[in-house]
């Protein structure tokens, strides 16, 4: 990208974010949590399913299982039963026992604040890496999923670009660091509450002047 182009697209991106925080002052992760370990199994159980059935999912996992231990001593039959409702619940049981085993065998049953570490455990790719760093840790992350990819299409950030690691290096590139968490927080919430995948609401949304899908679709 040109550099007054990219700058272009850095001030649109500030312009974008300001009116997301207008919009959703309050915008955060919506997994339920209170310890790391516990949002990086919420994490893991959220891929192919909505935040509201994992939340739905974990109350009895959480009181039962407490430490990485507890988790990585689970049998695999026990937790694929208790997943069941979050879908792909076999490779979520392999991944989180594996994880949790890890964890307490090489960090005394903590979750590492380093995103390169955590993506080297099994279950943790880059998105759920990134929220983690961001919310546990408080670190800037970019949390690239389903919503995110479709609004950074639509906001003409890149086109026609599906692959996440893409969008995430693209973004890094147009917003800056220290708002990276603000960033995906936000688009997040726009993309469950107006920015829908089906039927935008284009019509009430507060970014469709500055959006080339909203302008192409008669919104602006």
């Amino acid at each position: 990208m040109a550099r007054a182009a990219l700058q272009q697209q850095r001030v649109r991106a500030l312009i974008l974010l300001r009116r997301l925080k207008k919009e959703y002052p309050a915008a955060k992760c919506e997994l339920d949590w209170s310890t790391p370990l516990e949002l990086a199994v919420a994490t893991i159980l959220s891929a192919q399913c909505t935040d509201k059935r994992v939340n739905l999912t974990t109350p009895a996992l959480f009181r039962k299982y407490r430490t990485a231990r507890d988790w990585a001593a689970a049998p695999q039959e026990a937790l694929e039963k208790a997943f069941h409702s979050t879908g792909f619940f076999r490779n979520k049981a392999k991944n989180v026992r594996a994880l949790m085993a890890r964890l307490d065998a090489e960090f005394g049953g903590a979750l590492p604040d380093d995103f390169d570490v955590l993506v080297s455990l099994p279950g943790i790719g880059r998105k759920t890496a990134n929220l983690l760093v961001a919310t546990v840790f408080g670190k800037p992350g970019l949390v690239v999923d389903t919503h995110f990819i479709r609004l950074a299409n639509r906001l003409g950030f890149v086109r026609n670009e599906t692959d996440a690691t893409k969008i995430e290096f693209a973004l890094r590139e147009i917003v800056p660091e220290r708002e990276w968490t603000n960033w995906s927080h936000a688009l997040v919430w726009h993309g469950r509450r107006r920015c829908f995948a089906r039927k935008p609401d284009c019509a009430h949304c507060p970014l469709a002047d500055l959006c080339p899908a909203a302008e192409k679709a008669g919104a602006k």
